[in-house]
C-alpha cells in the first residue's frame, strides 16, 4: 500500500504543480474535467440464483437488477512536455474486476504521470496505473462497437501497473510501446512473487481506415515457491470497409507452463470477429461471433468439472439521443461444449440474455 500511496500522492503533486512549472513561453497546459455513467439492466435466461454473471464477465456483472456498471471522474493535464491524469470509479465493474485489490486501490480507475523525452521525437515515459496495452475493447462502453464485451476482452487485462516507454514516428503511422509490469492485470504485485512482468505493442495505422495491431505480455503468475511463467499474444485489424460499416478481428493465444517443475505447457485461445453499421448519424448495429477454449482452466475456472469451450453471438442496436447520451440494446447466447452454464441448480450447454444499456460521458 506503501508504493500505491505515493503513486496516488505524485498524481495528485503534478496535477497540482504542471501549470506552475511545466508552461514555457510558447506552449501552454490544458487541464480538463471528464466523467462518464453507464448504467444497464439485463435478464440472464439462466436465472443464477446470486443474480451474478459467471466469474469470467466483469462488465455488467449484476443480474435482473437496474445497476452502475462504470461510473468515473477523471482530471487531466495535457502539456507538449508532461502528461498526467487521475480517475476515480465506481459500478459492478470495478467491483468484479478489481476484486483482489485493497483499500483505496479498488477506485482508482486510472493513475498516471508521462514526461516527454525528446523534443525532436515523440518519445514518452509514462508510468501508474494504466489503460492495457491489449485488445481493441476497453471497459468504458461507448469506445466500443459492442454493447457487451467479447470474452476476449473479459479475460485479458483492462488495466496495468507499472512503466511504458512509447514512441510515434512522425507521420504518425506507428507507435512502438515497451512495458514493465506489476503483473497480469494487478495493481500490487503479488505476495511472494518478487518478479516483474513485461510487455510490448506494435501499432501500424496507415490510414485512418485501418489500424493493425500486435501485443505481447510476459511474466510469472503466483509466489516465486510455484510460479508458472505465461507468453500472451494479441493481435487485432480495424477495418474502415465503408463510410457506413466497419470491422473488427481479433485473436489471442496464451501458453502457461504446467508447473514449475513440469517443461509442459497448456495453451488456450481465442478468435472474435465484430461487424457494424451505421445507419445514420444517431442509429447504429453491430453483430458479433466468437469462441473461446480453455480447456485446462487457466484463465476461467473450472465450471461443472470441465474446462471451458464456448462460442458467442450477439446483436445489438444503438441510438445517440445527443452527442453525450446513448441507449444501447443487445442480445446474446453463449453455446458451449459441454454444459458449462449454471441453469438454477443444473447445467446447461447455452446461456441467453439481453441487456439495456444507457450510457452518459462529458
Amino acid at each position: 500500500m506503501d508504493k500505491l500511496k505515493k503513486c496516488f500522492t505524485g498524481c495528485i503533486l503534478q496535477l497540482l504543480l504542471i501549470p506552475v512549472m511545466g508552461q514555457d513561453s510558447s506552449h501552454a497546459g490544458k487541464l480538463s474535467v471528464t466523467g462518464y455513467t453507464e448504467l444497464y439492466y439485463q435478464h440472464d435466461f439462466n436465472n443464477p440464483p446470486d443474480r451474478k454473471r459467471p466469474g469470467y464477465i466483469y462488465n455488467h456483472h449484476r443480474n435482473e437488477e437496474i445497476n452502475l456498471n462504470l461510473g468515473y471522474l477523471k482530471l487531466s493535464y495535457e502539456h507538449p512536455i508532461v502528461r498526467s491524469s487521475l480517475a476515480i470509479g465506481a459500478g459492478s465493474y470495478m467491483v468484479a474486476n478489481y476484486a483482489a485489490e485493497t483499500g483505496l486501490a479498488k477506485n482508482i480507475f486510472e493513475a498516471t504521470a508521462g514526461l516527454r523525452l525528446s523534443r525532436k521525437i515523440n518519445l514518452w515515459m509514462d508510468g501508474g496505473i494504466m489503460p492495457s496495452h491489449i485488445g481493441f475493447e476497453s471497459a468504458i462502453g461507448k469506445d466500443c462497437p459492442t454493447l457487451t464485451r467479447s470474452l476476449l476482452a473479459e479475460n485479458s487485462p483492462y488495466f496495468e501497473t507499472g512503466a511504458k516507454l512509447t514512441y510515434i514516428n512522425r507521420d504518425n503511422k506507428w507507435t512502438i510501446s515497451g512495458l514493465l509490469l506489476n503483473g497480469w492485470q494487478r495493481i500490487k504485485r503479488q505476495t511472494g512473487n518478487s518478479s516483474l512482468s513485461w510487455g510490448t505493442q506494435i501499432r501500424y495505422s496507415p490510414s485512418e481506415k485501418l489500424v493493425l495491431n500486435y501485443s505481447t505480455f510476459f511474466g510469472a503468475d503466483g509466489p516465486d515457491s510455484i510460479r508458472v511463467r505465461r507468453s500472451f499474444h494479441n493481435l487485432y485489424g480495424l477495418i474502415g470497409l465503408s463510410g457506413k460499416w466497419n470491422l473488427s478481428l481479433g485473436f489471442d493465444l496464451g501458453i502457461q507452463e504446467k508447473s514449475k517443475t513440469d517443461p509442459g505447457h497448456f495453451l488456450w485461445y481465442t478468435p472474435v470477429g465484430i461487424i457494424k453499421y451505421n445507419m445514420d448519424s444517431r442509429w447504429s448495429m453491430a453483430a458479433r461471433a466468437e469462441y473461446y477454449s480453455d480447456r485446462q482452466s487457466i484463465l476461467i475456472a473450472p465450471v461443472n468439472n470441465t474446462g471451458f469451450r464456448a462460442g458467442g453471438f450477439s446483436l445489438n442496436l444503438d441510438y445517440s439521443l445527443t452527442n453525450n447520451i446513448q441507449i444501447r440494446a443487445e442480445g446474446k447466447t453463449y453455446l458451449g461444449k459441454e454444459a458449462v452454464f449454471q441453469r438454477r441448480n443444473e447445467y446447461s450447454r447455452n446461456n441467453p440474455g439481453f441487456i439495456i444499456v444507457v450510457n452518459a460521458g462529458f
